[in-house]
């Protein structure tokens, strides 16, 4: 696995880390956040859309980041395009 280090939530604390990377081999954005509190979990678990299952199936997860680091997104985004190139 070839993780690239994109950034770090800037307001990050002691115990707080939002972090986002690019499996670069994977070609796919790697996101850690927080947990949702449990009645977002459900909320996004009950939605209902076409083509997707009602529920959130035990291999995935809902997690929250701070739109401060949405530019950081865009970044990576950005990068796994480029890989997708090479």
């Amino acid at each position: 696995m070839d993780l690239q280090f994109i950034g770090i939530d800037p307001n990050t604390g002691d115990g707080e880390s939002p972090t986002v990377w690019v499996d670069q081999e994977a070609k796919e954005l790697v996101l850690q956040g927080w947990k949702p509190e449990p009645d977002l979990e459900a909320a996004c678990a009950a939605f209902e859309v076409p083509g997707h299952a009602v529920g959130i199936p035990d291999h995935e997860a809902v997690i929250r980041i701070p739109a401060r680091m949405v530019p950081m997104i865009r970044e990576a985004c950005d990068a796994v395009e480029r890989a997708d190139l090479a």
